[in-house]
């Protein structure tokens, strides 16, 4: 798509000012989905499912895993992973070139129209609030350096929250198979003191063996592979975050959309760059 830099197409400007639906991450549903329906059809498969379940061994190693986890972090950041974790999962980042795009019609009307005219499409926004905190900077004439630098503070407290997010869930999965390696040898002391008993011998060795399985499950189907999808995420959300704050310093140095385009070309995979202009 080509568009002349004197005249820009007012619907297109509408179109990109919009607000986005949020669409979820079918990955991750899927990816959950697939895992757990593949190891109950294992299970049912190889027998009873109920064989599987072993409440001792389950307060374990995900009650241990919980517990040991919280010791490596500060409290606040272990209670406030939920809410940093379902957006981040379960919510699809937009792709650079659409934020792109959507960023030189906005820079472009500023050209046309002036610095205010961009008040107007704020509240049109609301679903990207880091965007419309950088246009109501340069809206309000902030000094430039002024404008990154308070961008750039935001941005870097979000990675951090990412960041710690991630950790506490690659902790956990760190976490997961160890406790069920403890619970294993509770199992296997508690059958070996009781080898009198052949009663207590099946019930000492469920502990044992399903606490492994529960290890491994936790930390290889759950908390590993969410840790690396927000990880994933994180640096996606770093390159869109990055793409606003340089529009944001290009509008309130009043420069060229199309020299923007030039710069959010520079860091837009190769894939992804933009010729919106001729």
């Amino acid at each position: 798509m080509v568009m002349s830099e004197a005249e820009p197409s007012d619907r297109a400007i509408r179109a990109h000012a919009a607000p986005r639906r949020r669409e979820r991450d079918d990955a991750t549903w899927v990816g959950l989905g697939a895992s757990a329906l593949l190891l109950l059809a294992a299970v049912a498969l190889g027998g009873s499912l109920a064989a599987y379940v072993d409440l001792p061994a389950f307060l374990m190693v995900f009650g241990g895993t919980a517990a040991v986890t919280l010791i490596s972090f500060p409290l606040d950041d272990v209670l406030g992973l939920p809410r940093h974790l379902g957006p981040a999962l379960f919510r699809a980042v937009p792709r650079p070139t659409e934020h792109a795009e959507r960023l030189l019609r906005l820079a472009e009307q500023a050209r046309r129209r002036g610095l205010f005219s961009l008040e107007d499409a704020l509240p049109q926004l609301r679903d990207d609030p880091f965007l419309i905190k950088a246009l109501a900077l340069a809206v309000d004439n902030a000094p430039p350096e002024e404008v990154e630098q308070s961008l750039r503070a935001q941005l870097e407290a979000a990675l951090a929250r990412h960041r710690a997010a991630a950790d506490i869930l690659r902790r956990g999965g760190e976490v997961a198979p160890a406790m069920g390696l403890i619970g294993t040898l509770v199992g296997l002391v508690q059958m070996l003191a009781n080898l009198s008993n052949p009663a207590s011998i099946g019930p000492a060795m469920a502990v044992a063996i399903l606490a492994t399985l529960y290890g491994a499950i936790l930390a290889n189907m759950i908390l590993l592979p969410f840790a690396a999808k927000l990880d994933r995420n994180s640096h996606a959300e770093a390159m869109i975050a990055n793409l606003t704050v340089m529009t944001a310093v290009s509008i309130a140095r009043q420069e060229s959309p199309r020299r923007l385009e030039a710069t959010l070309n520079g860091v837009l995979p190769p894939a992804d760059r933009l010729a919106l202009f001729d």
